[in-house]
């Protein structure tokens, strides 16, 4: 990041918002990997495994990538923000999977990849701030993928209205 730009080197804040958000971004693409390839396995045969699948993938491509990007920054290579997600997922799966219905499984993944948008939105305008155009680049393409793939989880929810029983089923067995 060309932090020699006036202002922004010396701006304890802004460095501490890039480093906070790089580790989110981390936390965030390892649950939307988790949380999508799951919640696929529970739509299969409907339209939105393929979304979720791709949303999955997606993840997979951008934390390969995301090291090579922000370690010659000086941001975090976030194996912390990773494990914080991959954590998060696990108790998810293990613990509170047993407690929700499949709908609301639903919902809470497209929660989740609907924050991931909003973290790569800001950390797209710090990127720009700091005139980093090939981070501003990366995260430019990386809207132009996800955003559409979070729009089409969006506009399959009315599936839950045409299939109210399995709306209403346990995402996980209870015995």
């Amino acid at each position: 990041m060309d932090m020699t730009q006036p202002g922004l080197k010396e701006d304890k804040a802004f460095g501490q918002l890039l480093r906070s958000l790089t580790r989110e971004l981390f936390q965030t693409e390892t649950s939307a990997n988790l949380h999508c390839k799951r919640e696929a396995e529970r739509f299969k045969g409907t339209s939105a495994e393929a979304t979720f699948l791709a949303i999955s993938r997606h993840a997979q491509d951008v934390l390969s990538a995301l090291p090579h990007l922000t370690g010659p920054r000086g941001l975090p290579v976030s194996a912390g923000g990773a494990a914080v997600g991959a954590m998060f997922s696990e108790a998810r799966y293990l613990l509170f999977d047993r407690l929700i219905r499949r709908e609301r499984s639903y919902r809470g993944t497209l929660l989740g990849v609907r924050h991931g948008v909003d973290v790569m939105h800001l950390f797209l305008h710090l990127a720009e701030a700091a005139h980093d155009s090939e981070l501003t680049d990366f995260c430019r393409s990386w809207l132009e993928v996800r955003t559409p793939l979070v729009e089409s989880l969006e506009r399959e929810l009315c599936w839950f209205a045409e299939h109210p029983k399995h709306a209403m089923q346990f995402t996980r067995s209870l015995h």
